[in-house]
């Protein structure tokens, strides 16, 4: 999976105790065509879906091994958006602090397995309490030059809070992140790479 391409659209809306995200993504349906993808309109989706606004996410590329089985938080409904087939995959809830901004962790419901192989390299935002979160998959959104290959120099760009670090390392043995019981506790940095804490 390593270096796919996907894409996500994020309808979010006001219920009683706050905001909630519905993450519709393209994984496992489609490369989420950049002709098609730079077309889509935020605002006329969140009419669309009754939303209060939408946040187009990506496009991105996976910067992990492998998938495992996944069991479906909510019902994985399908849906085109500007001729783009997506399917919902996970809900978030906001609460009331809607994009909290870098380096704050969001609680997502996403029912996943992700696998990164011994010998590979990994990325991550280490915290100061030495809490390290793994980047999942980076953004080419805010920075459309981002790759793989730009990774291990990612540090010297960042602005991260007093205390946070960023580390390249190759894993001596296979990481497994399994959230198939949990939420998954994920972050960004101000490119919107998204990290995973492992545990």
């Amino acid at each position: 999976m390593r270096g796919v391409r996907y894409g996500e659209v994020l309808p979010i809306y006001l219920r009683d105790d706050g905001l909630h995200a519905e993450v519709y993504g393209t994984q496992m349906l489609n490369d989420c065509p950049q002709h098609l993808w730079e077309k889509l309109d935020a605002a006329a989706i969140a009419t669309e879906m009754g939303a209060v606004f939408v946040k187009l996410n990506g496009p991105r590329k996976w910067v992990l091994d492998g998938l495992g089985a996944k069991v479906a938080p909510v019902e994985p409904v399908l849906r085109e958006f500007g001729g783009i087939m997506f399917r919902r995959i996970a809900t978030i809830h906001l609460g009331d602090k809607p994009g909290a901004g870098p380096y704050s962790e969001n609680k997502i419901n996403r029912g996943a397995v992700f696998f990164f192989d011994a010998g590979r390299p990994v990325y991550e935002l280490v915290n100061p309490e030495g809490k390290a979160y793994v980047m999942q998959a980076l953004c080419m959104g805010v920075d459309s030059s981002m790759s793989e290959e730009s990774l291990p120099s990612l540090g010297e760009r960042l602005k991260m809070p007093a205390g946070w670090s960023y580390r390249t390392r190759v894993l001596q043995e296979e990481l497994v992140v399994d959230t198939t019981t949990s939420l998954a506790t994920v972050l960004q940095d101000e490119f919107e790479n998204s990290y995973t804490l492992p545990y």
